[in-house]
């Protein structure tokens, strides 16, 4: 006889067994939710997280083991529970999709946790409450598919288990984990949400995008915040974008590893930090860090936590004011909310404990009875005395205002809308195939009643719907969707409300270089209720550095022109022309006192002052130099000229003596042929062609002409403060504009173009020895001036707000105290430290150089003029 058929029977009904069967129930679920079986044709599975956490089982092993309760009621989540029962319902009436079907729903709470996920998933399959794992006991409708499990590691469990039976997963309100792509894996997983790795993405470009180079990130201790986290990390670092830490999330309370995420932020100099965890996951950190008034961070989020009503307690607006985040696609539901509002207290246990929760109250008559004295009602009730702490079952949903009816961002919610209409429109398919045209079995089609999971599988894959009342077309690439999100900014008004405002998206389709679209201007950013803006302020550290070098400058420059003042009447001050000096040691002043002018809050009378100040003095100084160069090139040249005419007098004389010599005649004698006169007046200073007024009015001119040109620019096309978004996108910099490009290029051209001359100048009267070699302190100082400002364009453009007026204003200082050192350095050595070679004879030539050559000096060349005329005479003489 075979006893397989018995065996089989026994072990289907674990209830009904004796104590001495090897069949046994292990273990009892404790699980809650809705269920709708009765009479229906197909059922739906649903698994949400309506609580947070299990509560403690006390670890009692002296009974049957039941799983553990739930404990803190989740209204997010709740929201979602009832959009799939107002979806179901919404089916259910439609006419044009399953007409012929009606759809019943078992739904579970996963708890958030595993466990419970795991629990739900043998339930389901087993289609009785108590678990026979590879078997369906019940005799019911049969299970269509399960939307649900909840976040990533929820769905892990539940989709290895479920894909050994071939048995359709869509989890596509919040499962976003990167590792469920894999078909390997998860051969019958589908998500109506796009795959994280799209995030990740997405969020590298953000912080590339604004030019972060020194973050944090903190994980959720699971798949969807190790994986997220893994692959940001990885796309960051390629870019050059430095990790300051990496810090993970407890999944059970732990205030020791709390403690520690706060003491890493509050030591860490990252002011950026990217989170990649759930709402619930987060929230424990964010009442410390709130209890702690850790503020001055931006943070960026994941799409898990962007929307969530948990972040939102007393104080965010400090801490979360700011945050940048990405969150799924959002729509509006008609009717939806209608039917949220429209809630039975005693419908069921879950819709019992949201009555009680919301209202602070008990629907259990006998539980407030005990627990507080009876009162008296009012004259609009019965007679009978009512416990205090009695829900009366006529509480108004709609006046709580809160995360549950709230329908204004409807992102996950409906994520969860479209995948309980994308198994409605597989089963629609399944339903209306026509035989001969299926796709089983040589083109089968299979029965609504009795169909094997497998098969519904074939039509989800291959649905392709368009949602109710967005017109979103809808189909599954391999189990994922487009990767599309809105970039949220948290932005708080006075009152502390928050408003998620759009500020950009990122579609992962497009092509790389236009994947990401941000309005910079629209963002508000973190502690500042307007915008956290840029400037070189006079009172940070960079700035005061910055005063006290220019003032520094413009004291020492001050005190050389004090030294001049006083020495004036000298030789070394009278040969250098006293009053070119001191309008050069002028222009100086000028020049490290306008470098102040560029500190602060950009003004419109600051951008004007600080540009014309700058343009005007180097003119001046550039205007001055030009005219010293000038004339010690025109003398150089003069002295070279000189000693040629000397030595080929000489030499002629010479050939001349040898040739007497050479004939015999002693009685020869050999004079100078030159003409003296000439030579003296080319060389003599008395008769220069540039005398010092000549020197002084070319300098006024140079000046003047820079000062008609900045007059016009001021007239026309003036500078003037602006606030730049666009050159540094994490912020707005106050900074000036130029008013026209063209006036600012000519105008510090032709300071470039004085430069340029002077230069040359200097360069060419640079063997005009003396004691100070003028000629070639100027050629020094010019080099100095080149190397400054070259360096400086690159380093100008490689930099973004204030740093860039900080390397303008240390250029401006380089090069003026540059030009100040090597110019009047050597006069100030001899002035003070050597005043005994201030004297005339002092200033005549030096020895001799290696060529036999004889060298001048800018104070003394009428004697080196009348020296040269002797040594020729007396060269003819001696010959």
């Amino acid at each position: 006889m075979d006893i397989g058929p018995f065996l089989l029977a026994f072990c289907l009904f674990p209830l009904h067994v004796s104590a001495d069967s090897t069949c046994k129930l292990k273990a009892k679920f404790n699980l809650s939710g809705y269920k709708n079986v009765e009479k229906k044709k197909v059922v739906i599975g649903g698994m949400f997280p309506v609580h947070m956490r299990v509560s403690s089982s006390g670890g009692n092993t002296s009974r049957l083991p039941v799983s553990s309760g739930c404990e803190g009621f989740n209204l997010r989540t709740f929201r979602w529970t009832r959009t799939m029962l107002f979806a179901i319902d919404e089916i259910n009436k439609r006419e044009d999709l399953l007409p012929d079907t009606d759809l019943g729903y078992v739904i579970y709470d996963s708890c958030f946790t595993i466990s419970k996920a795991v629990e739900g998933t043998l339930t389901y399959l087993t289609g009785q409450d108590e678990a026979v794992p590879n078997y369906r006991c019940g005799n019911g409708p049969p299970l269509a598919a399960l939307v649900g499990a909840g976040g990533s590691d929820l769905s892990i469990a539940t989709a290895r288990i479920l894909g050994l039976y071939h048995f359709p997963q869509v989890v596509s309100y919040c499962s976003t984990c990167s590792a469920l792509k894999s078909k390997f894996q998860f051969p019958t997983f589908l998500r109506t949400i796009p795959n994280d790795q799209h995030q990740s993405t997405a969020m590298a470009k953000l912080v590339i995008h604004f030019g972060w180079t020194w973050v944090g990130t903190i994980s959720a201790d699971d798949d969807y915040g190790k994986y997220g986290i893994k692959d940001f990390k990885e796309q960051v670092e390629e870019a050059g974008v430095c990790i300051s830490f990496s810090e993970t999330l407890p999944k059970v309370n732990s205030p020791e590893n709390i403690q520690r995420i706060i003491q890493t932020l509050v030591k860490s100099t990252a002011k950026i930090i990217v989170v990649f965890s759930s709402d619930v996951d987060l929230s424990p950190l964010v009442t410390e860090l709130l209890r702690h008034n850790i503020t001055n961070r931006t943070w960026i989020a994941s799409e898990a936590w962007v929307t969530s009503a948990l972040m939102l307690k007393p104080g965010a607006s400090l801490l979360l004011g700011g945050t940048l985040g990405f969150a799924v696609k959002r729509a509006s539901i008609p009717g939806l909310q209608r039917y949220l509002l429209d809630l039975d207290p005693y419908g069921d246990t879950l819709s019992e404990e949201f009555w009680e929760t919301m209202f602070n109250c008990t629907l259990n008559y006998g539980k407030a009875l005990r627990n507080t004295r009876p009162r008296t009602s009012g004259s609009n009730s019965t007679d009978r005395s009512l416990p205090d702490g009695l829900c009366t079952g006529l509480e108004t949903v709609a006046q709580l205002k809160n995360t549950y009816s709230d329908v204004s961002q409807l992102r996950i919610t409906y994520s969860v809308y479209k995948a309980v209409y994308a198994v409605a429109h597989a089963l629609h398919n399944l339903e209306h195939c026509e035989q001969g045209r299926g796709p089983f079995n040589g083109r089968d089609c299979t029965n609504i009643s009795s169909f094997e999971p497998w098969q519904l599988m074939y039509y989800l894959k291959n649905v392709r719907y368009t949602v109710p009342h967005t017109g979103e077309e809808i189909y599954f690439d391999d189990g994922d969707v487009e990767g599309f999100y809105d970039i949220i900014n948290w932005q708080f008004n006075s009152d502390g409300e928050i408003s998620y405002v759009k500020v950009g998206h990122f579609n992962a389709t497009a092509a790389p270089e236009e994947q990401m679209t941000i309005m910079n201007g629209s963002i508000v950013w973190n502690s500042d209720a307007l915008e956290i803006i840029e400037f070189l302020a006079f009172g940070e550290p960079l700035g005061i550095t910055l005063i006290v070098i220019s003032a520094f400058g413009a004291l020492i420059t001050i005190a050389v022109g004090v030294v001049f003042i006083v020495n004036v009447g000298t030789p070394l001050v009278e040969a250098n022309d006293a009053v070119l000096s001191l309008s050069l040691l002028f222009s100086l002043v000028v020049t490290f006192l306008c470098s102040i002018v560029f500190l602060g809050e950009p003004q419109n009378w600051s951008c004007m002052t600080s540009q014309v100040a700058l343009a005007l003095g180097f003119a001046l100084c550039l205007s001055c130099i030009m005219s010293k160069a000038v004339v010690l090139m025109h003398r150089a040249q003069a002295l070279k000229a000189a000693r040629a005419r000397s030595k080929a007098a000489a030499k002629a004389a010479k050939v001349a003596a040898q040739d007497a010599a050479n004939v015999g005649s002693p009685d020869v004698i050999v004079t100078n042929t030159n003409n003296n006169n000439d030579l003296g007046v080319s060389v003599n200073p008395e008769v220069d062609i540039l005398t010092c007024a000549h020197q002084r009015a070319l300098t006024a001119v140079a000046t003047l002409i820079q000062a008609v040109a900045c007059t016009v620019w001021l007239i026309l096309l003036p500078p003037h403060a602006i606030k730049n978004t666009s050159a540094q996108n994490i912020k707005i910099i106050l900074e000036c504009d130029e008013g026209s490009i063209i006036f600012i290029c000519c105008v510090f051209a032709y300071d470039i173009l004085l430069a340029l001359i002077a230069f040359i100048f200097a360069f060419m009267a640079r063997k005009l020895e003396d004691h100070f070699s003028e000629g070639k302190c100027m050629t020094f100082g010019m080099l100095v001036f080149f190397i400054v400002w070259i360096s400086f364009v690159p380093a100008y453009l490689s930099t973004r707000g204030k740093f860039m007026v900080a390397v303008q204003i240390f250029a401006i200082l380089a090069s003026s105290f540059g030009l100040l050192t090597c110019i009047f350095l050597p006069k100030c050595y001899i002035l003070l430290i050597k005043p005994e070679r201030n004297k005339e004879d002092m200033m005549r030539p030096r020895t001799k150089p290696r060529d036999g050559t004889s060298t001048g000096t800018s104070a003394s060349l009428a004697t080196a003029a009348t020296e040269v005329g002797t040594a020729v005479a007396s060269s003819a003489i001696d010959d």
